[in-house]
């Protein structure tokens, strides 16, 4: 199963909510990214990737993006560096004409038991995922607050900011701040219309999976989740779509969930089974 193999996307006479909207994507040259790129294109918004060490990945979602009618731009920082987010911000306005949308998604996270840990990793994660999450909401709001036109910001969270998986400390650690960060920012920024809402999404089909397992195991394991399968990239791009729709502008403060019922007490149906077989036997 290709990761991105059932994802393309061809110009249609759908409706562009987003027509006219400009948004900015980190880490959207592969994965999540680049499925909320392709969905906000198709939705009318024009569009500037950030990518870190993806260059010709960049271009290729430029590419795909302007194919569906919008202006798209690709521009290279580290998301954990505050002068780069504030930089590329303040290009991406130059490019676009101005910033409607604002999409944190860039994570990075390595995976090793606390008392394992490497330090440098656990660190980066930290980085990149929360301090990054935090310079890009902040700077983009910035520029929001500062055009007096609102706006929305989605931080791209997880399951992981409320279930401590092991393996995941630092991950878990920087997920539970991305869905504090972005509740507080709802509140303080509602009166200057700017709306920030979470998505957590489940086991998704992402290049970034294959860091830590194989193409068989995703096999396997998707089909014993309640849905049967990984989620796909463009079903969170339609959710943050969804969410910056400005039919959906009472929608502020919340977390969108898709995640294919992979928080649901799934795991426990062998309880229902168990007792339709001693059920059965009597």
């Amino acid at each position: 199963m290709s990761a991105e193999s059932s994802d393309s996307i061809s110009p249609s006479d759908s409706p562009r909510p987003l027509k006219g909207k400009r948004a900015l994507i980190s880490g959207a040259s592969r994965g999540i990214g680049r499925g909320i790129a392709l969905e906000m294109a198709q939705a009318g918004a024009s569009v500037t990737i950030n990518y870190h060490s993806n260059p010709e990945e960049a271009d290729s979602v430029v590419k795909e993006c302007e194919a569906l009618g919008v202006a798209a731009f690709a521009i290279g920082a580290d998301i954990s560096d505050a002068d780069q987010v504030r930089e590329m911000v303040s290009d991406a306005c130059q490019q676009m004409g101005g910033l409607d949308i604002v999409v944190s998604n860039a994570a990075y996270s390595d995976r090793h038991l606390m008392l394992e840990s490497d330090m440098d990793e656990f660190r980066r994660t930290i980085d990149v995922s929360m301090w990054g999450a935090f310079h890009l909401v902040r700077s983009g709001a910035q520029k929001m607050v500062d055009s007096g036109n609102g706006g929305n910001i989605v931080v791209i969270s997880s399951p992981h900011a409320h279930m401590p998986m092991p393996g995941a400390m630092a991950y878990n650690m920087a997920k539970a701040a991305n869905d504090q960060m972005a509740r507080t920012a709802a509140v303080e920024l509602a009166s200057k219309r700017i709306r920030v809402n979470l998505i957590h999404p489940g086991w998704i089909d992402t290049p970034g999976e294959r860091k830590f397992f194989k193409e068989e195991t995703l096999r396997s394991e998707g089909a014993k989740l309640p849905w049967g399968r990984l989620g796909q990239i463009r079903e969170i791009g339609r959710g943050a779509v969804f969410l910056c729709d400005p039919r959906s502008e009472y929608i502020t403060g919340s977390t969108l969930t898709i995640d294919g019922g992979i928080q649901l007490p799934w795991r426990e149906m062998y309880r229902v089974e168990e007792a339709r077989r001693e059920t059965a036997a009597t």
